[in-house]
């Protein structure tokens, strides 16, 4: 069992391979459908994770891996479609809304949550603001909009996954939900007829964002949140955010324009203030 100090560096780690998956996932969609480029990535994790956590795959917990994985898919799907639109810093912003948006979720199951939540959320809501709809909702990025949908999904898969973690192996659970989204999202690439023949020139974005960002990244993470509490651990992997900004700016050269840099400093604070109550129960 890896200390308390190595284990949030290993967090930090999952956070930057998280964070420059944005990247992967907006280059791969030079090459690929949104649902085909899912299947594949995945599809990839799955394989990756199988050999590790064979042994813990159960049908006991089908039911429940099938759900959580059609929410996992929704989220996926929503974040994917979003990043042909947006650019990868502002996806990875708008999707770290899910830290905050989890507790929210968490009140219509009777948690009750203090000020600094409300404080962090009013911080992130003027920061949304400022990075995607200052200019007003006529010209607002659709792609902004589909990722933060997606991150609401997220964060319903957050508290789903609450729900089972102590009830079902991690590893077999996560190979048996990512299965599920393998097969819904071939199932949706199907139905909307998108193409597979740029799957050759699009592996490299595919082996990051299947074999670092599903499959290693996550194994890393289950062990890692072993041993850090929840809410520094969601602090830590907040910072996802910021490396999608630095990837898309080293790797795509993208920027962000002085308003927009504002928006993004807000949401970040507004997510780190949102665990406040967390860190002190």
């Amino acid at each position: 069992m890896p200390s308390t100090k190595s284990s949030r560096l290993l967090l930090l780690l999952t956070a930057a391979i998280w964070g420059f998956a944005f990247v992967a996932q907006r280059a791969g969609m030079d090459h690929l459908g949104p649902m085909a480029f899912n299947t594949i990535r995945f599809g990839l994790g799955a394989l990756v994770l199988f050999p590790v956590f064979r042994k813990h795959i159960s049908l006991s917990y089908l039911p429940q891996a099938i759900l959580a994985g059609a929410i996992l898919f929704a989220g996926a799907s929503l974040q994917q479609w979003g990043v042909v639109f947006t650019t990868a810093g502002k996806a990875g912003f708008i999707t770290g809304l899910y830290i905050v948006f989890v507790p929210v979720l968490g009140l219509f199951t009777g948690h009750r949550e203090g000020k600094t939540l409300w404080t962090g959320i009013l911080l992130s809501l003027a920061g949304l603001w400022l990075l995607s709809f200052s200019q007003g909702f006529r010209s607002v990025n659709p792609g902004d909009i589909l990722v933060l949908a997606g991150a609401v999904m997220w964060a319903v898969h957050v508290r789903l996954i609450g729900q089972y973690a102590d009830r079902y192996h991690p590893g077999g659970f996560a190979v048996a939900q990512f299965t599920t989204v393998t097969v819904l999202s071939a199932a949706a690439a199907f139905i909307l007829k998108e193409s597979w023949s740029g799957t050759t020139a699009a592996w490299l974005p595919l082996a990051y964002s299947g074999l670092l960002s599903v499959g290693i990244a996550f194994t890393i993470q289950i062990f890692a949140q072993k041993n850090v509490r929840p809410a520094p651990a969601a602090i830590i992997m907040s910072l996802e955010a910021v490396f999608a900004a630095i990837g898309g700016s080293m790797v795509l050269g993208e920027s962000l324009t002085p308003t927009e840099l504002s928006g993004a400093t807000l949401m970040f604070a507004g997510m780190i203030v949102a665990q406040i109550p967390a860190r002190h129960r």
